[in-house]
Protein backbone atom coordinates (compact mmCIF):
# COMPACT_ATOMS: atom_id res chain seq x y z
CA UNK A 1 0.00 0.00 0.00
CA UNK A 2 2.87 2.39 0.79
CA UNK A 3 4.38 1.82 -2.66
CA UNK A 4 1.01 2.43 -4.35
CA UNK A 5 0.43 5.58 -2.28
CA UNK A 6 3.90 6.87 -3.19
CA UNK A 7 3.26 6.19 -6.89
CA UNK A 8 -0.11 7.96 -6.77
CA UNK A 9 1.47 10.94 -5.00
CA UNK A 10 3.98 11.29 -7.84
CA UNK A 11 1.25 11.09 -10.49
CA UNK A 12 -0.91 13.52 -8.52
CA UNK A 13 1.88 16.06 -8.38
CA UNK A 14 2.14 15.96 -12.18
CA UNK A 15 -1.55 15.97 -13.15
CA UNK A 16 -2.38 18.71 -10.62
CA UNK A 17 0.64 20.77 -11.56
CA UNK A 18 0.76 24.18 -13.20
CA UNK A 19 -0.52 23.01 -16.63
CA UNK A 20 -3.73 21.58 -15.14
CA UNK A 21 -4.48 24.61 -12.98
CA UNK A 22 -3.77 26.92 -15.91
CA UNK A 23 -5.95 24.73 -18.11
CA UNK A 24 -8.96 24.75 -15.79
CA UNK A 25 -8.79 28.44 -14.95
CA UNK A 26 -7.71 29.34 -18.49
CA UNK A 27 -10.60 27.56 -20.23
CA UNK A 28 -13.07 29.02 -17.72
CA UNK A 29 -11.73 32.55 -18.20
CA UNK A 30 -11.66 32.12 -21.99
CA UNK A 31 -15.31 31.01 -21.97
CA UNK A 32 -16.31 33.88 -19.65
CA UNK A 33 -14.63 36.40 -21.95
CA UNK A 34 -16.08 34.79 -25.08
CA UNK A 35 -19.56 34.92 -23.54
CA UNK A 36 -19.08 38.53 -22.43
CA UNK A 37 -19.43 37.45 -18.75
CA UNK A 38 -22.98 36.37 -19.55
CA UNK A 39 -23.02 33.61 -16.87
CA UNK A 40 -22.47 36.24 -14.18
CA UNK A 41 -24.74 38.86 -15.77
CA UNK A 42 -27.58 36.36 -16.30
CA UNK A 43 -27.41 34.71 -12.87
CA UNK A 44 -30.87 36.06 -11.96
CA UNK A 45 -32.29 34.72 -15.22
CA UNK A 46 -30.91 31.29 -14.37
CA UNK A 47 -32.80 31.24 -11.07
CA UNK A 48 -35.97 32.43 -12.81
CA UNK A 49 -35.73 29.57 -15.33
CA UNK A 50 -35.08 27.10 -12.53
CA UNK A 51 -38.43 27.77 -10.88
CA UNK A 52 -40.56 28.04 -14.02
CA UNK A 53 -42.76 25.17 -15.10
CA UNK A 54 -40.92 22.40 -16.95
CA UNK A 55 -40.82 23.43 -20.59
CA UNK A 56 -41.72 21.47 -23.70
CA UNK A 57 -39.14 19.28 -25.31
CA UNK A 58 -37.60 15.86 -25.00
CA UNK A 59 -35.94 14.60 -21.85
CA UNK A 60 -36.25 12.32 -18.84
CA UNK A 61 -35.99 14.84 -15.97
CA UNK A 62 -37.43 18.26 -15.24
CA UNK A 63 -34.78 21.02 -15.54
CA UNK A 64 -35.02 21.44 -11.73
CA UNK A 65 -34.43 17.73 -11.03
CA UNK A 66 -31.58 17.66 -13.55
CA UNK A 67 -29.87 20.44 -11.59
CA UNK A 68 -30.62 18.70 -8.28
CA UNK A 69 -29.13 15.47 -9.65
CA UNK A 70 -26.00 17.38 -10.68
CA UNK A 71 -25.91 19.14 -7.29
CA UNK A 72 -26.43 15.85 -5.49
CA UNK A 73 -23.13 14.74 -6.98
CA UNK A 74 -21.29 18.00 -6.27
CA UNK A 75 -22.52 18.96 -2.79
CA UNK A 76 -20.76 16.32 -0.74
CA UNK A 77 -17.61 15.80 1.29
CA UNK A 78 -15.86 18.45 -0.81
CA UNK A 79 -18.05 21.12 0.78
CA UNK A 80 -17.37 19.98 4.33
CA UNK A 81 -14.14 17.99 4.51
CA UNK A 82 -12.64 19.29 1.25
CA UNK A 83 -12.87 22.97 2.17
CA UNK A 84 -11.32 22.24 5.56
CA UNK A 85 -8.49 20.31 3.91
CA UNK A 86 -7.85 23.18 1.49
CA UNK A 87 -7.53 25.67 4.36
CA UNK A 88 -5.26 23.38 6.39
CA UNK A 89 -2.94 22.76 3.43
CA UNK A 90 -3.12 26.21 1.79
CA UNK A 91 -4.17 28.57 4.57
CA UNK A 92 -7.20 30.91 4.57
CA UNK A 93 -6.13 32.24 1.15
CA UNK A 94 -7.21 28.93 -0.40
CA UNK A 95 -10.83 30.04 0.04
CA UNK A 96 -10.20 33.06 -2.21
CA UNK A 97 -8.93 30.79 -4.99
CA UNK A 98 -11.96 28.56 -4.55
CA UNK A 99 -14.13 31.63 -5.21
CA UNK A 100 -12.12 32.54 -8.31
CA UNK A 101 -12.42 28.97 -9.57
CA UNK A 102 -16.18 29.16 -9.11
CA UNK A 103 -16.59 32.47 -10.97
CA UNK A 104 -14.81 31.20 -14.06
CA UNK A 105 -16.29 27.74 -13.49
CA UNK A 106 -19.81 29.09 -14.01
CA UNK A 107 -18.92 29.66 -17.67
CA UNK A 108 -17.36 26.21 -17.89
CA UNK A 109 -20.44 24.52 -16.42
CA UNK A 110 -22.70 26.55 -18.73
CA UNK A 111 -20.72 25.47 -21.80
CA UNK A 112 -20.68 21.82 -20.70
CA UNK A 113 -24.48 21.72 -20.34
CA UNK A 114 -25.10 23.53 -23.63
CA UNK A 115 -22.96 21.01 -25.50
CA UNK A 116 -24.45 18.07 -23.58
CA UNK A 117 -28.02 18.94 -24.60
CA UNK A 118 -27.09 19.91 -28.17
CA UNK A 119 -25.25 16.67 -28.92
CA UNK A 120 -27.20 14.19 -26.76
CA UNK A 121 -28.61 10.89 -28.06
CA UNK A 122 -31.21 8.29 -27.13
CA UNK A 123 -29.96 4.87 -26.08
CA UNK A 124 -31.57 1.49 -26.75
CA UNK A 125 -33.68 1.83 -23.60
CA UNK A 126 -35.15 5.13 -24.82
CA UNK A 127 -33.26 7.24 -22.28
CA UNK A 128 -31.46 10.46 -23.18
CA UNK A 129 -27.70 10.17 -22.82
CA UNK A 130 -25.06 12.83 -23.20
CA UNK A 131 -21.94 14.39 -21.76
CA UNK A 132 -18.35 14.90 -22.93
CA UNK A 133 -18.06 11.51 -24.67
CA UNK A 134 -21.11 12.35 -26.80
CA UNK A 135 -20.27 15.97 -27.58
CA UNK A 136 -16.77 14.87 -28.51
CA UNK A 137 -18.10 12.13 -30.81
CA UNK A 138 -20.97 14.14 -32.34
CA UNK A 139 -19.40 17.59 -32.22
CA UNK A 140 -15.77 16.94 -33.12
CA UNK A 141 -16.28 13.96 -35.40
CA UNK A 142 -14.76 10.45 -35.81
CA UNK A 143 -11.12 11.57 -35.73
CA UNK A 144 -11.62 12.68 -32.12
CA UNK A 145 -13.50 9.54 -31.03
CA UNK A 146 -10.45 8.37 -29.05
CA UNK A 147 -10.79 11.45 -26.82
CA UNK A 148 -14.39 10.59 -25.96
CA UNK A 149 -13.32 7.03 -25.23
CA UNK A 150 -10.59 8.34 -22.94
CA UNK A 151 -13.08 10.47 -21.03
CA UNK A 152 -15.46 7.54 -20.57
CA UNK A 153 -12.64 5.34 -19.21
CA UNK A 154 -11.43 7.99 -16.77
CA UNK A 155 -15.02 8.92 -15.86
CA UNK A 156 -15.91 5.33 -14.98
CA UNK A 157 -12.75 5.03 -12.88
CA UNK A 158 -13.11 8.46 -11.26
CA UNK A 159 -16.65 7.65 -10.18
CA UNK A 160 -15.40 4.91 -7.88
CA UNK A 161 -13.05 7.46 -6.32
CA UNK A 162 -14.75 10.86 -6.03
CA UNK A 163 -18.33 9.57 -6.07
CA UNK A 164 -18.16 6.32 -4.18
CA UNK A 165 -15.26 5.35 -1.92
CA UNK A 166 -14.38 8.93 -0.85
CA UNK A 167 -17.99 9.60 0.14
CA UNK A 168 -18.37 6.29 1.98
CA UNK A 169 -15.03 6.79 3.72
CA UNK A 170 -15.81 10.31 4.93
CA UNK A 171 -19.30 9.55 6.23
CA UNK A 172 -18.16 6.29 7.89
CA UNK A 173 -15.41 8.03 9.84
CA UNK A 174 -17.69 10.95 10.73
CA UNK A 175 -20.38 8.62 12.11
CA UNK A 176 -17.75 6.61 13.96
CA UNK A 177 -16.37 9.76 15.58
CA UNK A 178 -19.74 11.27 16.53
CA UNK A 179 -21.93 8.25 17.24
CA UNK A 180 -19.54 5.32 17.63
CA UNK A 181 -20.91 3.48 14.58
CA UNK A 182 -18.49 0.99 13.06
CA UNK A 183 -17.21 1.86 9.60
CA UNK A 184 -18.23 -1.53 8.24
CA UNK A 185 -21.81 -1.10 9.48
CA UNK A 186 -22.02 2.31 7.82
CA UNK A 187 -20.70 0.84 4.58
CA UNK A 188 -23.30 -1.93 4.62
CA UNK A 189 -26.17 0.50 5.35
CA UNK A 190 -25.04 2.73 2.49
CA UNK A 191 -24.87 -0.29 0.22
CA UNK A 192 -28.49 -1.24 1.00
CA UNK A 193 -29.90 2.30 0.67
CA UNK A 194 -28.04 3.12 -2.54
CA UNK A 195 -28.97 -0.24 -4.06
CA UNK A 196 -32.65 0.40 -3.32
CA UNK A 197 -32.60 3.74 -5.18
CA UNK A 198 -30.53 2.52 -8.15
CA UNK A 199 -33.23 -0.03 -9.01
CA UNK A 200 -35.34 2.87 -10.37
CA UNK A 201 -32.55 4.43 -12.45
CA UNK A 202 -32.23 8.16 -13.24
CA UNK A 203 -35.88 8.99 -12.52
CA UNK A 204 -35.66 7.69 -8.95
CA UNK A 205 -32.30 9.36 -8.47
CA UNK A 206 -33.78 12.65 -9.71
CA UNK A 207 -36.79 12.39 -7.38
CA UNK A 208 -34.66 11.60 -4.31
CA UNK A 209 -32.19 14.36 -5.16
CA UNK A 210 -35.01 16.85 -5.82
CA UNK A 211 -36.18 16.43 -2.23
CA UNK A 212 -33.03 15.79 -0.20
CA UNK A 213 -30.61 18.27 -1.79
CA UNK A 214 -32.66 21.47 -1.25
CA UNK A 215 -33.62 20.41 2.30
CA UNK A 216 -30.08 19.66 3.48
CA UNK A 217 -28.49 22.57 1.62
CA UNK A 218 -30.82 25.09 3.27
CA UNK A 219 -30.43 23.42 6.69
CA UNK A 220 -26.64 23.45 6.49
CA UNK A 221 -26.63 27.03 5.22
CA UNK A 222 -28.80 28.21 8.13
CA UNK A 223 -26.59 26.43 10.67
CA UNK A 224 -23.55 28.06 9.09
CA UNK A 225 -25.18 31.49 9.32
CA UNK A 226 -25.62 30.91 13.06
CA UNK A 227 -21.87 30.27 13.38
CA UNK A 228 -21.15 33.49 11.48
CA UNK A 229 -23.69 35.45 13.55
CA UNK A 230 -22.04 34.35 16.79
CA UNK A 231 -18.66 35.48 15.41
CA UNK A 232 -20.01 38.50 13.51
CA UNK A 233 -17.33 40.88 14.79
CA UNK A 234 -14.62 38.65 13.34
CA UNK A 235 -16.08 38.56 9.82
CA UNK A 236 -14.39 41.73 8.41
CA UNK A 237 -10.97 40.56 9.67
CA UNK A 238 -11.63 37.10 8.24
CA UNK A 239 -12.28 38.50 4.75
CA UNK A 240 -9.12 40.59 4.94
CA UNK A 241 -7.13 37.54 6.04
CA UNK A 242 -8.53 35.44 3.18
CA UNK A 243 -7.62 38.04 0.53
CA UNK A 244 -4.23 38.84 2.09
CA UNK A 245 -3.14 35.20 2.30
CA UNK A 246 -4.29 34.54 -1.26
CA UNK A 247 -1.24 36.57 -2.35
CA UNK A 248 1.18 36.23 0.56
CA UNK A 249 2.44 33.25 2.61
CA UNK A 250 0.59 32.22 5.77
CA UNK A 251 2.85 31.94 8.81
CA UNK A 252 2.72 28.94 11.12
CA UNK A 253 0.55 29.45 14.19
CA UNK A 254 -1.03 27.12 16.70
CA UNK A 255 -1.59 23.76 15.03
CA UNK A 256 -1.25 25.28 11.54
CA UNK A 257 2.08 24.48 9.89
CA UNK A 258 2.15 27.48 7.54
CA UNK A 259 1.63 27.63 3.77
CA UNK A 260 3.14 29.29 0.70
CA UNK A 261 1.10 31.22 -1.86
CA UNK A 262 1.46 28.37 -4.34
CA UNK A 263 -0.15 26.03 -1.79
CA UNK A 264 -3.11 28.41 -1.41
CA UNK A 265 -3.60 28.49 -5.19
CA UNK A 266 -3.06 24.78 -5.74
CA UNK A 267 -5.29 23.49 -2.96
CA UNK A 268 -7.89 26.21 -3.42
CA UNK A 269 -8.29 25.39 -7.11
CA UNK A 270 -7.99 21.60 -6.64
CA UNK A 271 -10.55 21.45 -3.82
CA UNK A 272 -12.77 23.96 -5.61
CA UNK A 273 -12.85 21.71 -8.67
CA UNK A 274 -13.32 18.65 -6.46
CA UNK A 275 -16.34 20.37 -4.93
CA UNK A 276 -18.12 22.03 -7.89
CA UNK A 277 -16.68 19.78 -10.63
CA UNK A 278 -16.60 22.58 -13.24
CA UNK A 279 -14.35 21.32 -16.01
CA UNK A 280 -14.47 17.66 -15.02
CA UNK A 281 -17.33 16.96 -17.45
CA UNK A 282 -19.46 15.09 -14.91
CA UNK A 283 -22.45 17.43 -14.47
CA UNK A 284 -23.35 17.63 -18.19
CA UNK A 285 -24.11 13.90 -18.06
CA UNK A 286 -27.05 14.75 -15.77
CA UNK A 287 -28.09 17.89 -17.66
CA UNK A 288 -28.24 15.90 -20.91
CA UNK A 289 -31.28 14.11 -19.44
CA UNK A 290 -33.21 17.36 -18.83
CA UNK A 291 -36.55 17.95 -20.50
CA UNK A 292 -35.78 20.98 -22.65
CA UNK A 293 -36.00 22.17 -26.25
CA UNK A 294 -33.09 24.61 -26.02
CA UNK A 295 -29.55 23.86 -24.81
CA UNK A 296 -28.97 27.47 -23.69
CA UNK A 297 -31.89 27.36 -21.25
CA UNK A 298 -30.45 24.28 -19.55
CA UNK A 299 -26.99 25.84 -19.63
CA UNK A 300 -28.30 28.85 -17.70
CA UNK A 301 -29.74 26.48 -15.10
CA UNK A 302 -26.63 24.30 -15.01
CA UNK A 303 -24.30 27.19 -14.16
CA UNK A 304 -26.28 27.73 -10.93
CA UNK A 305 -24.75 24.50 -9.68
CA UNK A 306 -21.29 26.04 -9.44
CA UNK A 307 -22.65 29.18 -7.78
CA UNK A 308 -24.69 27.27 -5.19
CA UNK A 309 -21.99 24.71 -4.48
CA UNK A 310 -18.97 26.97 -4.06
CA UNK A 311 -20.07 30.59 -3.61
CA UNK A 312 -22.83 29.59 -1.16
CA UNK A 313 -22.14 26.23 0.53
CA UNK A 314 -18.32 26.14 0.46
CA UNK A 315 -18.18 29.77 1.59
CA UNK A 316 -20.29 28.96 4.63
CA UNK A 317 -17.90 26.17 5.60
CA UNK A 318 -14.75 28.17 4.93
CA UNK A 319 -15.90 31.33 6.68
CA UNK A 320 -17.11 29.35 9.70
CA UNK A 321 -13.66 27.75 10.01
CA UNK A 322 -11.80 31.08 9.69
CA UNK A 323 -14.01 33.30 11.88
CA UNK A 324 -14.13 30.71 14.67
CA UNK A 325 -10.33 30.49 14.70
CA UNK A 326 -10.55 26.71 14.37
CA UNK A 327 -8.16 26.62 11.41
CA UNK A 328 -5.19 26.89 13.82
CA UNK A 329 -6.41 24.02 16.01
CA UNK A 330 -4.49 21.26 14.25
CA UNK A 331 -7.67 19.42 13.24
CA UNK A 332 -8.30 18.62 9.59
CA UNK A 333 -11.05 17.35 7.29
CA UNK A 334 -14.60 17.01 8.57
CA UNK A 335 -13.32 17.13 12.19
CA UNK A 336 -12.17 20.72 11.61
CA UNK A 337 -15.57 21.79 10.23
CA UNK A 338 -17.28 20.04 13.16
CA UNK A 339 -15.08 21.95 15.61
CA UNK A 340 -15.94 25.27 13.91
CA UNK A 341 -19.68 24.61 14.19
CA UNK A 342 -19.39 23.28 17.77
CA UNK A 343 -17.78 26.53 18.95
CA UNK A 344 -20.97 28.45 18.15
CA UNK A 345 -23.85 25.96 18.01
CA UNK A 346 -24.68 23.51 20.83
CA UNK A 347 -23.95 20.00 19.50
CA UNK A 348 -22.85 21.63 16.25
CA UNK A 349 -20.63 18.66 15.46
CA UNK A 350 -23.76 16.51 15.06
CA UNK A 351 -25.18 18.96 12.51
CA UNK A 352 -22.03 18.60 10.44
CA UNK A 353 -22.07 14.81 10.77
CA UNK A 354 -25.70 14.53 9.66
CA UNK A 355 -25.14 16.97 6.78
CA UNK A 356 -22.06 15.01 5.72
CA UNK A 357 -23.99 11.74 5.78
CA UNK A 358 -26.87 13.06 3.67
CA UNK A 359 -24.62 14.95 1.26
CA UNK A 360 -22.43 11.84 0.83
CA UNK A 361 -25.49 9.67 0.21
CA UNK A 362 -26.82 11.95 -2.54
CA UNK A 363 -23.34 12.28 -4.05
CA UNK A 364 -23.08 8.51 -4.29
CA UNK A 365 -26.42 8.47 -6.12
CA UNK A 366 -25.48 11.24 -8.54
CA UNK A 367 -22.09 9.78 -9.36
CA UNK A 368 -23.56 6.33 -9.85
CA UNK A 369 -25.45 7.80 -12.81
CA UNK A 370 -22.32 9.44 -14.19
CA UNK A 371 -20.28 6.26 -13.92
CA UNK A 372 -23.13 4.20 -15.36
CA UNK A 373 -23.36 6.37 -18.47
CA UNK A 374 -19.59 6.21 -18.98
CA UNK A 375 -19.69 2.42 -18.74
CA UNK A 376 -22.73 2.31 -21.05
CA UNK A 377 -20.83 4.39 -23.61
CA UNK A 378 -17.97 1.88 -23.49
CA UNK A 379 -19.87 -1.41 -23.37
CA UNK A 380 -23.54 -0.70 -24.17
CA UNK A 381 -26.71 -1.00 -22.06
CA UNK A 382 -25.85 -4.60 -21.15
CA UNK A 383 -23.20 -3.23 -18.78
CA UNK A 384 -25.65 -1.19 -16.66
CA UNK A 385 -26.71 -3.93 -14.21
CA UNK A 386 -23.16 -5.30 -13.62
CA UNK A 387 -21.99 -1.73 -13.04
CA UNK A 388 -24.69 -1.08 -10.44
CA UNK A 389 -23.77 -4.27 -8.60
CA UNK A 390 -20.07 -3.30 -8.56
CA UNK A 391 -21.02 0.20 -7.43
CA UNK A 392 -22.91 -0.90 -4.32
CA UNK A 393 -20.31 -3.56 -3.44
CA UNK A 394 -17.55 -0.92 -3.48
CA UNK A 395 -19.20 1.12 -0.71
CA UNK A 396 -18.25 -1.08 2.29
CA UNK A 397 -14.71 -1.34 0.87
CA UNK A 398 -14.38 2.44 0.65
CA UNK A 399 -15.84 2.91 4.12
CA UNK A 400 -13.11 0.84 5.74
CA UNK A 401 -9.97 1.95 3.82
CA UNK A 402 -7.31 4.60 4.52
CA UNK A 403 -8.64 8.15 4.22
CA UNK A 404 -5.34 9.46 2.90
CA UNK A 405 -5.17 6.89 0.11
CA UNK A 406 -8.83 7.37 -0.91
CA UNK A 407 -8.53 11.17 -1.13
CA UNK A 408 -5.30 10.89 -3.11
CA UNK A 409 -6.86 8.44 -5.55
CA UNK A 410 -9.94 10.64 -6.06
CA UNK A 411 -7.85 13.77 -6.56
CA UNK A 412 -5.68 12.06 -9.19
CA UNK A 413 -8.61 10.56 -11.11
CA UNK A 414 -10.33 13.97 -11.15
CA UNK A 415 -7.47 15.48 -13.08
CA UNK A 416 -7.24 12.55 -15.50
CA UNK A 417 -10.95 12.94 -16.23
CA UNK A 418 -10.71 16.69 -16.79
CA UNK A 419 -8.02 16.58 -19.49
CA UNK A 420 -10.12 15.28 -22.44
CA UNK A 421 -13.08 17.43 -21.39
CA UNK A 422 -11.04 20.64 -21.31
CA UNK A 423 -9.65 19.90 -24.77
CA UNK A 424 -13.19 19.36 -26.10
CA UNK A 425 -14.48 22.57 -24.48
CA UNK A 426 -11.74 24.57 -26.12
CA UNK A 427 -12.34 23.07 -29.56
CA UNK A 428 -16.15 23.35 -29.33
CA UNK A 429 -16.22 26.82 -27.78
CA UNK A 430 -17.26 28.47 -31.13
CA UNK A 431 -20.42 26.32 -31.04
CA UNK A 432 -21.21 27.51 -27.51
CA UNK A 433 -20.70 31.16 -28.49
CA UNK A 434 -22.84 30.75 -31.62
CA UNK A 435 -25.89 29.09 -30.02
CA UNK A 436 -25.73 31.54 -27.10
CA UNK A 437 -25.68 34.54 -29.42
CA UNK A 438 -28.58 33.13 -31.44
CA UNK A 439 -30.65 32.43 -28.32
CA UNK A 440 -30.33 35.90 -26.84
CA UNK A 441 -30.83 37.52 -30.26
CA UNK A 442 -34.11 35.57 -30.49
CA UNK A 443 -35.06 36.63 -26.97
CA UNK A 444 -34.39 40.27 -27.85
CA UNK A 445 -36.40 40.03 -31.08
CA UNK A 446 -39.33 38.38 -29.29
CA UNK A 447 -39.31 41.12 -26.66
CA UNK A 448 -39.26 43.82 -29.35
CA UNK A 449 -42.22 42.22 -31.17
CA UNK A 450 -44.29 42.22 -27.98
CA UNK A 451 -43.76 45.98 -27.70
Amino acid sequence: MELLTSLLSSINGVVWGVPMLVGILGIGLYLQLGLGFMPIRKLKMGFQLLFTKAEKGEGDLSPFNALMTALSATIGTGNIAGVATAIILGGPGALFWMWMTALVGMATKYAEAVLAVKYREKDKLGDHVGGPMYYIKNGLGPKWAWLGLLFAVFGAMAGFGIGNTVQANSVAHALESSFGASTLTTGIVLMVLVGAVLIGGIRWIGQVAGKLVPLMTVSYFVAGLVVLAVNITAIPAAFLMIVEHAFSPTAAQGGFAGAAVWAAIRFGVARGIFSNEAGLGSAPIAHAAAKTDNPVRQGLIAMLGTFIDTIVVCSITGLAIVVSGSWTSGETGAALTSLAFATAVPNGEYIVTIALAVFAFTTILGWSFYGEKCVEYLFGVKAIVPFRIAWVLALPVGATQSLEFIWLLADTLNAMMAIPNLIALGLLSPVVFKVTKEYFAGQKAASANKQ
